[in-house]
């Protein structure tokens, strides 16, 4: 790899880093520096055209003063390497710390959420419009709850019949039927498919560990893989119930406040557009199951620890709905 790197010095150690879920990184540590090692293994993500896509990206981006870390390029100014059918690439190293919600403080949530706004303002100057504006007639579909039903007897059927049930178990057991009674409820307020929200080119994945800071300052917005043409005010409300949930299940709403106002001011983005977004993105909390989906169809665990906050989020949130709504266009 590094061959193809000459400035980049000779290796002296590789090591892999544990956080991240849909592809292998490591610090790579040279003569003349550190690197980050991206290993693209996302099969949705990982073609080269749409890496190198995502690379022009973050290089435009970084002209605007959007803080990011762009790949370095080789010899032949690529910055994605092919080797054995897979892609490659090597970003520099970035110190700072991954900050939640609960580490922030309302001045630093109002900067993150302006900071949002850049990114999506900043997207739209460098990727244009077209793609966006094509993407508006596909339409909106949203969950199906009958789809959702059948979802959660399949999944209490695994959850029911584990060979060693623990604590896990019993919680998933009790999320699924707590959310079937909540469904059956509130089926009538699932968002009509007319209309089409608004979309334009986002992140994608927004979250605490994507986003690092030293200090009190973010320094560089990670993992652009799910770059994309998406309804923008979605990502920002996603976001939030990412960055500001508490370990109960609570939004930190004084800190959403300021988040979302900041993030309207910076985006050009209307009360109205948010109140759409806060309700879709309810809506698809109501009817998502993916932490479960990864448990008991994949056999893969590494999202368990985030269980108890989400589920317990899809409960509050539809106690509190009125109350969420307010914070984010009030």
């Amino acid at each position: 790899m590094l061959r193809r790197y000459p400035d980049a010095g000779e290796p002296l150690s590789c090591k892999p880093i544990t956080k991240g879920l849909l592809n292998h990184g490591y610090r790579l540590s040279t003569t003349r520096g550190s690197y980050f090692l991206k290993h693209h293994l996302d099969d949705s993500t990982g073609d080269r055209a749409t890496i190198v896509r995502q690379h022009r990206a973050t290089q435009r981006l970084q002209s605007l003063g959007v803080p990011v870390a762009p790949p370095v390029q080789d010899t032949e100014g690529e910055t994605v390497t092919e080797i054995g059918g897979r892609c490659y690439a090597l970003h520099p190293w970035v110190d700072g710390l991954h900050r939640a919600g609960d580490q922030l403080t309302t001045a630093q949530s109002e900067r993150l959420g302006a900071l949002l706004g850049a990114v999506h303002t900043g997207l739209e100057q460098v990727m244009g419009s077209g793609t966006a504006l094509a993407h508006r007639s596909r339409g909106y579909r949203s969950a199906d709850p009958g789809d959702t039903f059948a979802l959660i007897d399949d999944l209490l059927t695994a959850a029911r019949g584990r060979h060693r049930r623990d604590c896990f178990d019993e919680l998933a057991e009790h999320r699924l039927l707590e959310r079937r009674t909540l469904l059956e409820r509130h089926a009538d307020r699932r968002p009509p498919t007319p209309g089409a929200p608004a979309t334009g080119w986002v992140h994608g994945d927004f979250h605490p560990l994507n986003v690092l800071y030293r200090g009190a300052d973010p320094v560089a917005i990670l993992d652009w893989d799910r770059l994309g043409v998406q309804p923008r005010a979605e990502e920002a409300v996603r976001a939030a119930a990412i960055f500001f949930v508490l370990p109960a299940g609570e939004l930190e709403l004084k800190k959403v406040r300021a988040y979302a106002r900041a993030y309207r001011r910076a985006a050009g983005a209307g009360a109205a557009e948010l109140a759409a977004a806060v309700h879709r993105v309810w809506w698809e909390r109501l009817n998502d199951f993916w932490i479960l989906r990864w448990r008991y169809c994949l056999d893969d665990r590494r999202a368990d620890p985030q269980f108890p906050a989400v589920s317990a989020l899809a409960v509050w949130w539809t106690r509190e709905y009125e109350t969420v709504r307010e914070a984010f266009t009030g």
